[in-house]
């Protein structure tokens, strides 16, 4: 794994542990943090991305400590450049987080809500990897376009 990745891993990781430590502080109403447009609300995920497979957090957990560890070993001497090295440290970093949380308590702790629409609640380990996600298909598409 090179240092880009371990390092965006290392701070998205740090981030998730921090923010999910104030998890319980947070009244079970939520709070608005910008009228009409952010809060934060704790929900417990005992699923994946949109709850699927809730209520098999152990599953997903081991599931996700196999990934992780296939994943670092098919990475570790990769040269990778740096937008899908800075992704791929996302998605590491966030399937840390939550696979951290699945095996320890058995759920994932939510929190982030956008007000102005109806979507999931999130937590900073989602947003990890969903942001991961989006910058290597973009490293994709733009290598594609370029060969």
């Amino acid at each position: 794994m090179n240092r880009t990745m371990g390092w965006i891993a290392a701070a998205v990781f740090a981030a998730d542990r921090v923010t999910k430590a104030l998890w319980d502080r947070i009244p079970a109403e939520g709070v608005t943090l910008i009228p009409g447009v952010l809060g934060l609300r704790p929900v417990r995920n005992t699923g994946m991305a949109f709850s699927i497979g809730s209520g098999k957090p152990w599953l997903l957990g081991i599931l996700s400590l196999a990934i992780l560890a296939a994943a670092m070993l098919v990475l570790r001497n990769q040269k990778i450049p740096r937008l899908p090295a800075i992704g791929l440290g996302g998605m590491l970093g966030g399937a840390a987080g939550n696979m951290v949380d699945r095996l320890i308590t058995g759920f994932v702790p939510d929190m982030i809500e956008f007000l102005f629409v109806r979507f999931a609640v999130f937590n900073v380990a989602d947003m990890g990897l969903t942001l991961g996600c989006v910058l290597v298909l973009i490293s994709l598409l733009r290598e594609k376009r370029e060969t």
